[in-house]
């Protein structure tokens, strides 16, 4: 015998059977119903607002990466810079002491204490000239 809440003296119901050849059959159906409007909006909006803060993101890295970039440009023109101040540098004193050997070999003689010429300016002159 079957236990029928907590009763046992209780027979179960029995199904009645009206007609063995119509049978009845029941399916479950389930609409999905559409996301309201303010639902979707919210939606929208919020991917709106992460598709913004995203690109910001984006364009941030971008310029700290084209300063970066430039950064890098500007260090490699100074190295190059440097190295033709460097070389210029040097042609300057070759070009100087050339000029100097030049000289000698022209006959020019380098000035001496002993052979220094003093040039005085007489203000008195040229005053005079003014009357």
């Amino acid at each position: 015998m079957a236990y029928t809440r907590g009763n046992l003296a209780v027979q179960p119901k029995r199904k009645e059977q009206a007609n063995p050849l119509y049978r009845e059959k029941t399916k479950v159906v389930t609409r999905r119903t559409g996301l309201p409007i303010q639902e979707k909006l919210l939606y929208l909006l919020t991917l709106t607002v992460f598709v913004l803060v995203a690109s910001g993101l984006i364009w941030r890295y971008l310029h700290i990466y084209d300063l970066n970039k430039q950064g890098q440009q500007l260090d490699e023109a100074i190295a190059k810079t440097n190295k033709q101040i460097a070389t210029y540098q040097m042609e300057k004193q070759k070009l100087e002491q050339m000029v100097a050997d030049r000289a000698k070999a022209a006959g020019y003689v380098a000035p001496d204490e002993e052979r220094s010429i003093n040039v005085s300016v007489n203000s008195t002159s040229t005053d005079s000239n003014d009357n």
